[in-house]
This record gives structure tokens, sequence and C-alpha cells, in this order.
């Protein structure tokens, strides 16, 4: 991608894809009547307000964080588009509601799920293998290997509902539109549809690249930190430390999949995103001509505003197209105004 393009980076919600650039985010989504609602505006991220966030390491952190917030906020607005009245209308965002408690529940059953399953049967195996404790790297190993089997039996698991295949959808669409923007192709149906839908920078890359991770810190921290650690107390004291450890050990993912994404994507060291990309052949699918327009107006809403900047009012209203050639129109015209200003 051309240096002078600010990064665009994006996440599937239901029925919708999210854009986010440096200076703004942009959510469309299709609504139940066939139209598309967009909401957007500029958003001031953490990395540019400080230099200690824009430091190896700790923008990883930040990153991390601001994904998080910004990806509940675009899913919760793409879940009220879907909710609507006797009438037809779509119901108040607050209706789809949750808020904090959804987001903590979140974290706390991938935690279990994550975290606590994988070092349950990881402490089972060890001692089946006998391996002893949690000062052996072999544990660490075994532990890591559960981790990926749990992460791909949860993938597979959710890729057979319906609505998560949708979602899937959309985030292939979200790779396609993304690839087409950073090869500076004009974003049109045609040089959209002809991307892959793998991406290096996949959120589900990261989620590999973590567990990667984790078995070096582990096998390398746990004996330093817990020389004497045995039995289930032990098991539990490292479980500690490994949750403890997270916002470290993304911190160095973040670093190495931004290293990979840059320098790995032609040769021989391609191989090193086999295992991401072998996970995202789960997570994205084949969209459809209408998911395409979706994440194109995600897209070209996020340009526009970078463009633009905080210049132009930002409604908290999403605007409402009732097509995709009613939105591009509008894009269109505000593009050409932005022109016409900026000359005078």
């Amino acid at each position: 991608m051309s240096d002078s393009k600010p990064y665009i980076g994006g996440q599937a919600v239901i029925e919708g894809v999210m854009m986010r650039a440096p200076g703004c985010m942009s959510i469309a989504v299709r609504r139940p009547d066939g139209g598309i609602a967009v909401q957007e505006g500029p958003m001031r991220s953490r990395l540019a307000t400080s230099r200690l966030w824009k430091m190896p390491l700790f923008r990883g952190v930040a990153t991390l964080v601001e994904s998080l917030s910004v990806g509940m906020r675009a899913l919760q607005f793409s879940v009220s588009q879907q909710m609507v009245d006797e009438n037809g209308k779509p119901l108040p965002e607050e209706a789809a509601g949750g808020g904090r408690w959804v987001g903590f529940i979140s974290i706390l059953f991938a935690l279990l799920l994550f975290k606590g399953a994988p070092q349950g049967l990881g402490w089972m195996a060890s001692r089946l293998l006998g391996i002893d404790g949690v000062q052996d790297p072999r544990f660490h190993l075994v532990t890591g290997g559960f981790q990926l089997l749990v992460l791909l039996g949860y993938l597979l698991a959710v890729s057979r509902l319906p609505e998560m295949r949708r979602v899937f959808q959309y985030h292939g669409a979200e790779h396609k539109t993304i690839s087409a923007y950073e090869k500076a192709l004009p974003l049109t149906l045609e040089n959209v549809r002809a991307q892959t839908t793998l991406h290096p920078r996949c959120g589900t890359t990261f989620l590999v690249v973590v567990v990667a991770v984790s078995i070096l810190v582990g096998a390398i921290v746990t004996p330093l930190a817990l020389p004497g650690a045995t039995g289930l107390l032990g098991q539990l004291q490292t479980l500690a430390l490994r949750i403890a450890m997270l916002p470290f050990i993304a911190a160095i993912s973040f670093e190495l999949q931004r290293f990979t994404a840059r320098y790995c994507t032609t040769g021989p060291l391609r191989v090193l995103l086999w295992p991401g990309f072998l996970f995202q052949k789960i997570t994205t699918r084949e969209p459809d001509d209408a998911q395409l327009e979706i994440a194109i107006a995600a897209m070209e809403s996020a340009i526009w505003r970078e463009k633009v900047g905080a210049r132009v009012h930002a409604d908290e209203k999403p605007l409402i197209f009732d097509s995709f050639g009613a939105f591009e129109q509008a894009v269109r015209s505000s593009l050409r105004s932005a022109d016409e200003a900026a000359a005078v």
C-alpha cells in the first residue's frame, strides 16, 4: 500500500461492515427493507494524542483496547438496524442493549474458553505424558496446541450457524474491499469481487499469532515467576499469570503481525502467513454482490470522512439510502462539494 494512503482496517458486523481509518469510523449496514444505513464521523485515536502510545509494544495495547471499544459500538449499531417496530422502522440504538455487561460477559466467556479450558486439558494431557509441571517447556507447547484446537473447534462450530455464515461473508467482503483499496483500484463491484478473501492483518491471524507467542512467553516467564508451582494451585497460579500477561503477549503479537504483513506477503517468507490464512478459510466466505456493496459503502464513507476531516458536521443519526446507487450518488456529490470548498 502506498505510504500516502491512510491505513484503513475493518470488521464484519451483523449484516454490515465497519471501516476504521486514522481519523474516523464508518459503519454500513443492510437494513431489513434492503436499504443501506450508514453511520460515520471523525474519531481521534489514542495513538494520535500521545508519543507513548505510538511506541512499539505500547501501540499494540492501545490498538487492541480501541479495537474492542470501536467493535462493540459498531456491533451495537448493526444490531439496532435489524430491530424494527410494527411499522418497519428501526428501534432506538439503545434497544440493542447490553452495553458494558455484554462486553464483560463476552470477555469472561472468552477467557474461560480460550485460556481456562486449554489450561485444564494441557494439565491432564501433561500428566498422561509424564511432563513434570508448569516449569517444563513441553507443558506450554501442549497447552498451546489445545488452545489452537479449542479455537479451531469453536470457529468450525459457529460457522455452521446461518447467521454466522453471513457474518463470515461480510468478513470476506471487508477483506476484498480493503485489498482493492490498498491496490489503489476503483472501488467497483468488478474490482472488489476479483480480490482474495484472505488478508495478512486479519484479526483471525492475530489470534493464531497470540497462541504462538503465548507458548514462547509462557515457557520463559513461568519458571522464573513461579519456580515452585505444582499441582492444582500451581495450575491456577499459571492461569492467573497467563491472563495477567495477555496485554504483553498481545503487544508482541501486534508487532509480529505488523512485521509479517509488511515483509512476508511475497517470496519464501509468505509461509509464515499460512497458519493464519488456514484459519481465515473458516472465518471468511465468498460474499455476494449485495454484501460487497455494503463493504464498499463503508469504505467510501471512511475515505470521504478522512478527506474532509471534521470540517463537515457529523450527525450521530444514521444516513439512510434506499439503494447502493443512491449512496454512490450522494458520495460523489459530497466529494465534489468538498473539492470545490478546498479549491476556494
